[in-house]
């Protein structure tokens, strides 16, 4: 196992290098640059640049070297742990990220400790009373919750909030708290506006785990080992949470790889929606305005995250299953 762990992470830089020019590439695709939305910006509000303005423009941001040359620049200051300055926020982003990582990071621990808590004991509960009024009841909520698009759960749930209660629920802090510096009424009223989020972006997450945690572990209770522990007088509360359930948890835990990066991100329409402070939001502008070095670093920092997921997945799964082997006999 520790051989296994080595030789991933002896892969990391060249995942990395890969990562990083895929990145590079797509952020490059669209036509024009960071001046052209600019101009187009301008042009909007009635101003214009001149021929001579636009080209010096280029030229400060050294959008008038070749791709490669670009790449080479930004790749650098990265492995010199400088991630450069954002063109649109005119700001180094680092600090723009570290601006939003904490509450991005707390949205996502919360978001998937919802998901994980509430998925398990429904996919549990629907599987060991198979056909039953809650397996129904379930299943019914889990078509809903992947069927339904979690902005419109958003939509729905704000509507409500103001209307019967006279909650505003955008935003992860009251209007007071928003640039107020770090106390524990900060850390309360934010806790107060954590879990309206938490819950919406974890809805389709918990709909589809409980969906496949009962489908698993209705073909483990089906199993010959299952009438053996029976026949040896184990209860059967016991009996299906010591082998069944750890092994159909293996689909689950596998899911961590492509899971971490989406939490960190959070739904980027919902973020917008909500006006949540987090990293989804200024990622999409940062596509919008063509912002490459903020929204190349955005995206080679998810990358970096499927990939630290999908190392810890192999070592949960190992972990859970010790049937799984990881190199050849």
């Amino acid at each position: 196992m520790l051989q296994y762990i080595i030789k991933r992470l002896l892969l990391l830089p060249l995942l990395l290098f890969i990562f990083s020019v895929f990145s590079f590439v797509i952020i490059q695709a669209p036509p024009g640059d960071f001046v052209t939305a600019y101009i187009a910006e301008l042009a909007t509000s009635g101003s214009s640049m001149d021929q001579a303005q636009i080209d010096a423009l280029r030229q400060l941001y050294g959008l008038d070297q070749p791709m490669h040359i670009q790449y080479l620049k930004w790749i650098g200051r990265i492995l010199r742990g400088d991630m450069g300055v954002s063109l649109d926020w005119q700001r180094p982003i680092t600090q723009l990220i570290g601006e939003r990582l904490l509450l991005t990071v707390a949205l996502g621990a919360f978001t998937f400790g919802f998901t994980w808590v509430v998925a398990i004991p429904i996919g549990i509960l629907s599987a060991t009373r198979q056909y039953s009024f809650l397996d129904y009841f379930f299943t019914v909520f889990n078509y809903f919750g992947v069927a339904t698009p979690t902005f419109m759960t958003a939509l729905v749930l704000m509507w409500l909030a103001f209307s019967y209660f006279g909650i505003s629920v955008t935003g992860l802090f009251s209007p007071e708290y928003v640039d107020a510096p770090w106390t524990w009424g900060r850390v309360l009223d934010l806790l107060k506006h954590l879990w309206l989020p938490a819950v919406i972006l974890g809805l389709d997450g918990t709909a589809r785990l409980a969906r496949v945690m009962r489908a698993n572990l209705l073909d483990e209770l089906k199993k010959p080992y299952m009438e053996m522990a029976r026949a040896k007088g184990l209860s059967e509360f016991r009996l299906v949470l010591k082998y069944p359930v750890r092994l159909a948890l293996n689909p689950l835990v596998s899911t961590i790889g492509w899971y971490l990066p989406l939490l960190f991100s959070g739904s980027v329409i919902v973020a917008t929606v909500m006006n949540l402070p987090t990293i989804g939001p200024m990622l999409l502008r940062a596509l919008t305005s063509q912002d490459m070095f903020l929204a190349g670093s955005i995206i080679l920092v998810y990358c970096c995250l499927a990939i630290i997921g999908t190392l810890l997945s192999d070592i949960l799964l190992v972990w859970l299953d010790p049937r799984i082997r990881m190199e050849a006999s």
